[in-house]
């Protein structure tokens, strides 16, 4: 029961939601008289430190979207095309995996550069900005040979080659190999190694990086940040901004002059 509750990962939502399910099913069966005893832990362990996302460097992105060029690093019959153009869009436009998989070619509009995410998360649809050289990037992948053939409007843009949609455990696998490739990793100790998805909190952390270094109003921004990625508020994007190093370096360097600004003034 024990291994079952912990399997070796760390405290976290899974955890107790492993826990809370087994003590109903053994108050029922108690109730039953089907067993005597309630063999979950009479107390949770400490939960672990929350999770934080891992955010790539501009090196280690470099290096992942290379891996994807590696014929020796396959993922049965994902051609490595597509898993780079996906992993772009992932960064590029800070799509959940899901998002990604679910766009179809009328989803795509070049001329306009956008793209409409429907059936988000929340059930929302939302009409994306995207700039000229990841259009570029989608229309080269859409020519090419690792596209499904005779791809339509209502078709998948993200397929295997004859079509069929991509499974998300899938593309897991897959990342799994090409990440490795990379030779990219966590050293902090975190239980998770890095994840696809964490390409979506790369993008948010780098967006707030660049704005900081324009000189731009942060704060301002944020919620128009927080509509893009497609969250309910501002909360939730919040919980993708990991303090990186350059990031926090920018923020400390605008407080700075912040504060020279305050000091003159008060002169």
């Amino acid at each position: 029961m024990h291994r079952f509750i912990d399997g070796g990962r760390p405290v976290n939502g899974g955890w107790e939601n492993r826990y809370y399910t087994l003590r109903k099913f053994y108050r029922f069966a108690i109730a039953r008289h089907l067993t005597g005893n309630d063999p979950c832990p009479t107390s949770k362990p400490k939960r672990d430190v929350p999770f934080r996302p891992y955010i790539y460097s501009l090196c280690e992105l470099q290096r992942l979207f290379d891996a994807c060029k590696n014929p020796d690093v396959r993922w049965k019959t994902l051609h490595p095309h597509t898993f780079r153009t996906l992993a772009t869009l992932l960064y590029g436009a800070g799509l959940r995996l899901g998002e990604a998989l679910r766009l179809m070619h009328s989803d795509i509009d070049f001329s306009e550069g956008l793209l409409t995410i429907r059936c988000s998360k929340f059930a929302k649809t939302r009409v994306l900005p995207i700039g000229s050289d990841l259009a570029h990037i989608l229309q080269r992948y859409i020519r090419s040979g690792a596209h499904p053939y005779k791809a339509d409007a209502a078709s998948l843009v993200f397929a295997y080659q004859d079509g069929s949609p991509i499974q998300e455990s899938a593309l897991r696998r897959a990342f799994i190999r090409f990440r490795s490739s990379a030779g990219i990793a966590r050293s902090d100790g975190a239980y998770f190694q890095p994840r696809l998805h964490d390409l979506r909190a790369t993008f948010a952390v780098h967006r707030m990086t660049s704005w900081y270094q324009q000189g731009k109003d942060v704060q301002r921004l944020l919620p128009l940040l927080s509509t893009y990625l497609g969250h309910v508020s501002i909360e939730a994007t919040q919980v993708y901004l990991t303090m990186t190093p350059e990031l926090l370096a920018q923020a400390s360097r605008r407080f700075l002059r912040f504060a020279e600004l305050q000091e003159v003034s008060h002169e």
